[in-house]
């Protein structure tokens, strides 16, 4: 997992430094602004089933029966959300200038939904076979490289970047079905809407959680997009490129443990897990302290090096993110508390609002905004000692 999510993320750098001088700051931010505005699209068809299908695939990883419901149900469901969103899209695009003026960038890129809706990841990460994900993932990334570079030469090509980019999404998506298929003798089937009510229950508080963090995470691209332009969004961006690595390398630390733990949780391992990573992101910060100019020079050159602020301020995030990230999957998910983590997004979106606002309303800079992002992971953090404090959950 570890080395899936890092591949992705060392890929999009060795390609970021001739995109970002071949399409140009403001066209390369008008494709970042384009796939948060989509993010918001794949939330909703995501729905939150990824945990409970988790967990459900965890428990039960040697039942043919439990497993061909389970992926058959999440299928049928994301289909039917895939649907509809669409149709919000075509409503969107003729309803709003923004979106109409960019019309083709859009739905090219809402095509990258189809690989949510066939690509079941959570699946294989049940089964513990996420070594399948990655080369799946990792080689149609691999395979796109050479027709950026001879494809992608100006800013006129930028709808080009795109068609070719959400096609390997595509691609590993359609692969993955055939493994299903063929492997792991896995038979989708739509099933009725009235046998995925218990689904859609289970997985509606994590779409609440999901929602509350992805307006947060993607409000950051869409505020500095529309109050200061697209080229700071390409700043943005440079910056949260830099931490990524660490950030997700760092993440998966807790979706890797997850299936085994959950199968023996006791507060003495949960408060050991919660030291070390808390110590893990403090040493992150630290590096990028360290390295990260230097990054944002190789990477984007002399034209961005106001990247580099910004992604000190955001590696403090991989510190509460980490922490929070202990909390709810040792703690509030096994105690089965999903409302407690619903809350604690809320707040913490909440409270990056009003940090935000007060901070445009001020006149300060974008770098008011990300670190109105980075201060609502402490208070994530606060609220999730006081939740564990008051009710004894350890």
């Amino acid at each position: 997992m570890t080395f899936l999510q890092g591949g992705n993320i060392l890929i999009g750098l060795l390609l970021y430094p001739y995109l970002i001088r071949t399409l140009g700051q403001s066209a390369y931010g008008t494709y970042v602004f384009a796939g948060s505005c989509i993010n918001f699209f794949i939330l909703f068809i995501s729905f939150g089933f990824t945990f409970p299908a988790l967990k459900k695939i965890s428990l039960h990883a040697d039942d043919s029966g439990i497993k061909n419901e389970t992926v058959s149900s999440v299928f049928t469901a994301k289909f039917y959300l895939f649907i509809l969103s669409a149709v919000i899209l075509t409503v969107l695009i003729f309803a709003i200038p923004f979106f109409r003026e960019n019309y083709l960038l859009y739905i090219i890129i809402f095509s990258i939904t189809i690989c949510d809706v066939l690509f079941p990841t959570w699946y294989f990460q049940g089964i513990q076979k996420m070594k399948l994900v990655t080369y799946i993932q990792l080689g149609t990334k691999l395979l796109i490289i050479p027709f950026i570079f001879i494809f992608i030469k100006s800013p006129e090509d930028l709808l080009l970047y795109a068609v070719i980019f959400s096609l390997s999404n595509v691609l590993g998506a359609v692969i993955s079905v055939f493994y299903l298929r063929i492997k792991e003798h896995i038979h989708i089937r739509f099933v009725p809407f009235c046998s995925m009510k218990m689904l859609f229950r289970d997985a509606l508080p994590f779409f609440w959680t999901s929602a509350v963090n992805t307006v947060k995470r993607e409000g950051v691209t869409l505020i500095i997009g529309s109050f200061f332009g697209m080229k700071d969004v390409a700043l943005y961006d440079l910056a949260n490129k830099i931490v990524s690595i660490p950030r997700l390398i760092t993440l998966n630390i807790n979706d890797a443990v997850f299936p085994r733990a959950i199968k023996d949780i006791n507060a003495a391992r949960v408060k050991k897990i919660i030291r070390y990573e808390a110590l893990i992101g403090l040493t992150v910060t630290l590096l990028i302290i360290a390295f990260g100019y230097w990054a944002v020079l190789f990477l984007g050159g002399e034209s961005m090096t106001d990247s580099y602020v910004m992604a000190i301020v955001l590696s403090t995030t991989i510190f509460t993110w980490l922490v929070v990230g202990c909390y709810v999957n040792y703690v509030f998910v096994p105690q089965n508390r999903y409302y407690f983590v619903t809350q604690n997004q809320i707040l913490a979106s909440v409270s990056f609002f009003i940090l935000c606002g007060t901070g445009l309303l001020a006149g300060w800079s974008i770098l008011s905004v990300i670190l109105a992002y980075a201060l609502s992971g402490v208070v994530e953090i606060f609220y999730c000692k006081y939740l564990i404090k008051k009710h004894r959950l350890l």
